[in-house]
């Protein structure tokens, strides 16, 4: 089995052990990039640095007392500021940028002496459920059926593609509505999005800031983890992020979950359901049950509400925050004409650098900002965000420990399937997932089985705040009842 193929676990005790160098492993993962180009995950690959990195990890591990991340080779989304290499959000505004500073969370990881394999594919400002939005072309799922290429999901579509197909360890991911999860379940591994807060946002490009999280992607729930915790932790530079201490999170995976409450939220039973996701919904309640926790029928009923208040809030957000990309202070600058004026160069720059899908979103959100229609749709959303959020509270306060639902309403659909339709139908994809960046919560997917198709597909476990550890302990029970080992059949 090549070391590529291995879990960050498995990588962590084998260097630890003088079993491999970290060296070795790097060009393990170096080797199944090169190969795996049509696969469109790594957009920009850095092999001299992740080499110098993977020396200077073997270093470290000579000495002894290395972090658990020491010498393990990742992949960073594109949405990840990394200091003189390219980080344009898969878009065109930024192409030439190279920031002068590096992220929180890619500083963490480095000072950990994780091993940088590149920057990841995604969709352009993280704006997309299936990675077609991206400047670069679309990243593939290493999942297929017959000749058809299929999503990968999105926007970390880069990074489920990389960690499914073995092209490095882990990567890093961020999740606005559920651009962790939902690729995760496409994509047959494990992603989790922690509590707002838990990880720092600094350095990661903004997409809606309220709702944006960054968090690991991995083979299995162990490995979530142990990222996870490397990640995680507060930070000075964003005011949003917790002062809080980061709890051991492979410690929390005792594997016992007996006298647990496990809510099942009956407005997550939608119209239309396929009875193959309701029958895997069901399969996945009975493992907790046989695992010794309770099964409890409960109610979140602003739900249905939660997919437009999101398409009012998230793209709100977004027209501030991507007001900033005016071709006047760095990336793309249109070529004028004899006789423009500024006017045209912000609206020349800003047509040629933003794609269609971001142009869309920064429309709604300027409108749905405008005088005339701020209380009529911002305000009511933002008012819907409270009253789900208060759903939520609810049922942990009347003790519900974790709450189990569907990743997706689907499984991983063909490249062009839905990007040509009502734009309406891909967001549909986040129905299972936004309520979770609303509240604020932790959301982890782990995959469960193969659909009929042969495809993955997943289940999404919710946690209490700030409850990451037993959120993981949960899904570590799923993981290990379901024994979910099924992996792509190799055809890059």
């Amino acid at each position: 089995m090549s070391a590529n193929t291995w879990t960050i676990a498995t990588a962590r005790d084998a260097l630890r052990k003088g079993e491999i160098s970290a060296v070795d492993l790097t060009m393990s993962c170096l080797t199944a990039i090169d190969a795996a180009d049509e696969l469109g995950a790594f957009v920009h690959k850095t092999p001299d640095i992740a080499l110098d990195q993977a020396r200077a990890a073997d270093a470290r591990l000579k000495v002894g007392a290395a972090p658990d991340l020491c010498g393990i080779p990742l992949g960073i989304k594109d949405l990840f500021c990394t200091k003189g290499l390219p980080s344009q959000a898969a878009s065109n505004i930024l192409r030439g940028f190279k920031p002068e500073y590096e992220s929180t969370v890619t500083t963490k990881l480095f000072e950990a002496g994780a091993v940088m394999l590149g920057k990841l594919n995604m969709d352009e400002f993280a704006m997309g459920s299936s990675n077609e939005t991206s400047c670069y072309g679309n990243a593939v799922n290493p999942w297929k059926v017959d000749e058809r290429k299929l999503t990968p999901g999105g926007s970390s579509g880069g990074s489920a593609a990389a960690v499914a197909a073995d092209l490095c360890l882990g990567a890093t991911g961020t999740d606005t509505g559920g651009s962790i999860r939902q690729p995760a379940a496409f994509t047959g591994i494990v992603g989790i999005k922690p509590t707002y807060g838990r990880v720092s946002r600094w350095g990661v490009v903004a997409f809606a800031s309220s709702l944006d999280q960054a968090g690991p992607m991995t083979k299995d729930v162990r490995d979530a983890a142990i990222f996870l915790a490397a990640m995680s932790g507060h930070d000075p530079k964003d005011s949003t992020s917790a002062d809080l201490t980061v709890p051991d999170f492979e410690a929390a995976l005792t594997g016992d979950i007996r006298g647990k409450k496990v809510g099942i939220p009956k407005e997550y039973r939608m119209d239309g359901m396929s009875a193959e996701i309701e029958a895997l919904w069901n399969k996945g309640a009975d493992m907790l049950r046989d695992a010794g926790a309770e099964i409890i029928d409960i109610s979140l009923p602003h739900t249905k509400y939660a997919l437009p208040a999101y398409y009012v809030i998230a793209p709100a957000e977004a027209s501030s925050n991507l007001a900033r990309y005016d071709g006047v202070r760095y990336g793309h600058r249109a070529a004028l004409s004899v006789g423009d004026g500024i006017t045209e160069m912000y609206e020349k720059t800003r047509a040629e650098g933003f794609g269609p899908e971001v142009q869309r979103r920064i429309m709604v959100g300027t409108y749905v900002l405008s005088a005339g229609f701020y209380d009529a749709y911002y305000n009511r959303a933002r008012k819907v965000r409270t009253l789900i959020k208060r759903d939520f509270d609810l049922a942990f306060k009347a003790g519900v420990d974790a709450i189990l639902t569907p990743t997706t309403p689907n499984s991983a659909f063909g490249l062009g399937e839905m990007a040509s339709v009502d734009p309406i139908e891909m967001y549909l994809n986040d129905v299972f997932t936004v309520t979770v960046n609303l509240a604020g919560l932790p959301g982890i997917s782990v995959p469960i089985s193969l659909d009929a198709k042969g495809l993955p597909m997943g289940l999404q476990l919710i946690g209490r705040p700030w409850e990451e550890g037993d959120l993981l302990n949960h899904a570590y029970v799923l993981e290990r009842a379901m024994g979910f080992v099924a992996k792509p059949e190799k055809w890059w």
